[in-house]
């Protein structure tokens, strides 16, 4: 009995131990809360200086992160911000750019977040399907030196529309396309590349409802 009680024992150290190797003795957890549900990330690292902010949660290359990161750029992720040229929210849409996706209340939409959040995927959805030629034929090349992808590609539609983007492709990547504050649509088709926007259905009458 004594023997057996050993063998186990042994055994359990020795999975422990092995265990212990595919572990971070730095990780900590981080809660984060995204549209109400709870989500969480583990942070491989417990120094505050291996991370840029605290209140950013890894989000790899998954749709969450693609979305917050365009948010940080348009408005540093405010819902409540009006720019100098009334552009508005967290994704900084246009008057027109709202009506052409059913939204015409804007007090109603500056007033609610998840109205935002809803805008910014039907816009997705409708630039996905007028750009469907574009990403079918040029996702996974390089085209003016920057390796496009489907998320690029609507990264870039967001900044400058849809019609932008095809100028772009049909320059070969010559033409320097820039909104008014001087953002180049290249860099939107290169700094937001390679995210999962799979999810994204491409939708030519996609509405906020």
């Amino acid at each position: 009995m004594i023997k057996k009680w050993i063998y186990f024992a042994s055994l359990a150290s020795i999975v422990a131990f092995l265990s212990s190797g595919f572990k971070s003795d730095n990780q900590i957890h981080y809660n984060y809360t995204i549209e109400g549900d709870p989500v969480e990330y583990i942070y491989p690292s417990e120094k505050p200086d291996d991370y840029k902010s605290q209140n950013i949660p890894f989000t790899g290359k998954f749709f969450v992160g693609y979305k917050e990161a365009i948010a940080f750029k348009e408005s540093q992720g405010k819902y409540h911000l009006v720019n100098t040229l009334g552009y508005m929210g967290k994704y900084q849409f246009g008057v027109n750019t709202l009506r052409a996706i059913g939204i015409y209340d804007t007090a109603r939409f500056m007033n609610s977040p998840s109205l935002q959040e809803k805008a910014f995927v039907a816009l997705l959805s409708k630039n996905k399907w007028e750009l469907r030629k574009e990403i079918a034929k040029y996702d996974g090349k390089t085209v003016g030196g920057i390796l496009i992808t489907e998320s690029g590609i609507l990264a870039a539609a967001h900044l400058g529309g849809a019609g932008s983007v095809k100028k772009f492709f049909r320059s070969n990547g010559t033409r320097y396309l820039r909104d008014d504050f001087g953002t180049s649509l290249r860099s939107f088709m290169k700094n937001f590349g390679g995210y999962d926007t799979s999810a994204i259905v491409a939708d030519s009458n996609a509405r906020v409802k």
